[in-house]
């Protein structure tokens, strides 16, 4: 059959244009640019596709960014097995140790942190992109409810623990009647997470904060690959994917605007914390007022390592004099794990990381972009779902972690585990890290301090399996008991609330 031809007449002459060349489909196009990245097997199979699978693979692949996915592969290989500088222990002078801090400090820095707050300098971001499916669960991590006995998700804890830190600032620094104070919330989901953790919150009218003071973002994902690099297929029209790592926070806060958003509120400075622990203090003022008084770019709480072969990772000085960053547990031979400094008596490497961080926002924006420039992500060998079955590949990560050898310098902050760690990742029944080993961690810590506070207690299992859970409304820390506790007896186990 001739092709059609397109004739133009004048006054004079008329002239026969040839046909114009085939328009190329987005599937050839996408061919095209998949081939200067090796990846064009992702359309192998394009002619058993139906018309609408064609058009979720079409969809997927032009919202790839391609020449950033291609170099984090290439960045990421290629910096696997590059010697290491050697470790060394974090200097003393950079931590605050529970043992040394002096009581007139920790009111210097609760009051310089409360003044912050009250000034809307800080804002705090919550990793919450897991699910709890090691908990038994498909909801994401922070509808959980341990078991205390008020029944609180850990959602609902953490907003209740910003509410009354808010408070604590309106009134330590209002003078005459208090005015409002709104730190806002930033919680990262992940695409599993995102559309539930919102409902969530609006189901239960966002535990008392005001809505927009809540921001939901979302963590990036990147395809999961072979041991070459190849992109896996999941199905023959989808790729296989997994979320970046909770380090893929950085690039998140960069790509959503809300760096810009946080600067326009005049924050300052940035709480960093994972969902999963139930004694976290959300917005601590020591902590904040300990970090604006070091005048650091990064801080982070550690607990003491419980012996020297415990799975932890650990705060490190990597090679002489440089920055402070964390190595994980494998990263230390036995020997240095038992290692000791003669002055202190100590674990030479005992700084254990446990996901509490604060930033200032200077330096957000430095490690967004020093993270993004030099595209290094952790390289994981995992199962991975694909058309050909569960296959050995490839899940390429960020760790929060990863911000801190940008940092120009970093101090630590210890906290006791019995009062700030009590982390819920494995089901009940497990050895360690459940949630009735964190709700025990609760009721225990609250327990003493209503007997701090002159109250008393009754029980009738005996008190090491059992105790008090004091709301988060009514104290944020342990103080100002003594009006609800002094003299009272409470049955545990118990809530005790305004």
């Amino acid at each position: 059959m001739e092709e059609p031809t397109t004739e133009i007449k004048t006054a004079d002459v008329t002239t026969t244009l040839p046909p114009p060349p085939p328009t190329a489909s987005p599937h050839q196009e996408l061919v095209e640019r998949l081939k200067d990245y090796g990846q064009e097997d992702v359309f192998a199979l394009w002619e058993e596709l139906s018309p609408e699978e064609r058009h979720l693979l079409v969809t997927e692949i032009e919202n790839l960014d391609l020449p950033r996915i291609d170099r984090i592969i290439r960045c990421s290989f290629n910096s696997q097995g590059l010697p290491a500088a050697a470790i060394e222990a974090p200097p003393e002078s950079c931590v605050s140790t529970v043992e040394d801090r002096r009581k007139e400090e920790k009111e210097k820095w609760w009051k310089m942190g409360l003044k912050a707050i009250y000034e809307g300098k800080l804002g705090v971001v919550l990793l919450s992109g897991g699910q709890g499916t090691r908990l038994g669960s498909s909801d994401p991590k922070g509808c959980y409810n341990i078991g205390l006995p008020s029944g609180k998700s850990l959602f609902q804890i953490q907003a209740e623990r910003i509410l009354c830190v808010q408070r604590l600032a309106a009134q330590a620094m209002s003078e005459g009647p208090t005015r409002p104070v709104a730190i806002q919330w930033y919680i990262m989901t992940s695409p599993f997470t995102h559309e539930p953790t919102q409902k969530f919150f609006e189901t239960h009218k966002y535990f008392g904060l005001e809505p927009d003071q809540v921001t939901f973002f979302q963590q990036g994902t990147l395809p999961c690959i072979t041991k070459d690099g190849k992109f896996i297929m999941e199905t023959p029209f989808s790729l296989a994917k997994a979320p970046d790592g909770n380090g893929g926070v950085y690039a998140a806060l960069k790509y959503s605007g809300l760096l810009e958003d946080m600067a326009s509120r005049g924050i300052k400075y940035v709480d960093c914390y994972g969902v999963d622990n139930v004694l976290v203090r959300v917005a601590d003022p020591t902590f904040l007022g300990y970090f604006i008084d070091k005048g650091a770019a990064s801080a982070a709480k550690v607990v003491r390592k419980a012996y020297p072969q415990e799975k932890v990772g650990v705060f490190v000085r990597r090679g002489k004099g440089g920055p402070l960053t964390v190595v994980e547990y494998t990263e230390l031979d036995e020997s240095m794990a038992s290692e000791t400094n003669q002055q202190t008596g100590r674990l030479k490497f005992c700084w254990s990381n446990v996901c509490l961080h604060m930033f200032t926002l200077d330096f957000l924006n430095q490690v967004a972009n020093g993270l993004e420039k030099d595209s290094i992500y952790h390289v994981a060998e995992k199962k991975i779902p694909s058309i050909n079955g569960s296959i050995e590949g490839v899940k390429l990560e960020q760790f929060i972690f990863d911000c801190f050898p940008y940092a120009p310098s970093t101090a630590l902050f210890e906290v006791l585990r019995e009062e700030e760690f009590a982390p819920v990742k494995n089901a009940n029944g497990s050895s360690f890290d459940t949630p009735e080993s964190a709700k025990l961690l609760v009721l225990r810590l609250h327990t003493r301090w209503v007997i701090a506070a002159g109250g008393f207690l009754t029980h009738s299992v005996p008190l090491y399996a059992t105790g008090v859970e004091v709301s988060p409304l009514c104290s944020y820390a342990g103080e100002n008991l003594e009006a609800i506790c002094r003299g009272r007896t409470f049955h545990a186990p118990c809530e005790i609330s305004l």
